[in-house]
């Protein structure tokens, strides 16, 4: 059975610094550090992830390059009294990801547009490269696609600042987790128990419990006080 180039792509990729594409990925890293932090690509470096995540060689989507500075948060050590544990100077990290910080960044720079998606394209000791797919939702190219055009309604404006993105979503844990402890499914799961044996909510700390229907009837009747 015959193979399409995207697959051969995907495999180039699985190990990109391995071989042939190892040395074009160092050429392509040693001219990436001399441009500006954020460029405009006429066409994607990873072809088979971009078209994955919503990407058409067309009018009214463009494809930006974003530099991000690798490690955690920067922080200045505190030079008044603190406990060492609460100086912040060790593994002070950001709870967002570079993938979603990136998307932001572009979205700042082109706030007429809206972020589809972004993939990795690389990184070296000090930087991570990614690339950004944006949408223009008042072109009438995308208000003509089919698969595009809910990006037109009005409602997905700053869509990673809202953690709307697929690097958002899973920054809030709204990926498949197996119901485990801490995650969404777990609360959800956890919530329709509570429902189910008509127990107060647990954003209503303070409220009254919500008696099952025997003990309010007896109270209704009289019986209880």
């Amino acid at each position: 059975m015959s193979k399409s180039m995207y697959h051969y792509i995907a495999e180039a990729w699985k190990r990109p610094y391995d071989g042939e594409h190892g040395e074009l990925m160092k050429q392509r890293l040693m001219e990436w550090r001399r441009q500006p932090a954020i460029v405009r690509i006429e066409k994607p470096t990873r072809l088979d992830r971009a078209r994955a995540l919503g990407y058409k060689a067309k009018q009214g989507i463009i494809v930006v390059r974003v530099r991000v500075r690798k490690g955690g948060r920067r922080k200045p050590r505190p030079n008044k009294g603190r406990r060492p544990k609460r100086m912040g100077v060790y593994g002070f990290a950001p709870a967002k990801s570079l993938r979603l910080i990136a998307e932001e960044r572009a979205q700042r720079k082109y706030p007429n547009l809206i972020v589809l998606n972004s993939y990795y394209v690389g990184e070296d000791g000090k930087y991570k490269w990614f690339e950004v797919i944006l949408v223009d939702p008042h072109h009438p190219a995308i208000k003509s696609d089919p698969e595009l055009k809910w990006v037109t309604t009005g409602k997905h404006k700053g869509r990673p600042f809202r953690g709307l993105t697929s690097a958002g979503k899973k920054m809030r844990g709204l990926r498949k987790s197996r119901g485990l402890k801490g995650t969404h499914k777990y609360k959800w799961k956890k919530k329709a128990k509570e429902r189910k044996l008509r127990k107060r909510h647990e954003a209503s700390r303070g409220a009254r419990l919500i008696a099952p229907d025997e003990v309010r009837e007896k109270y209704h009747k009289g019986d209880l006080q």
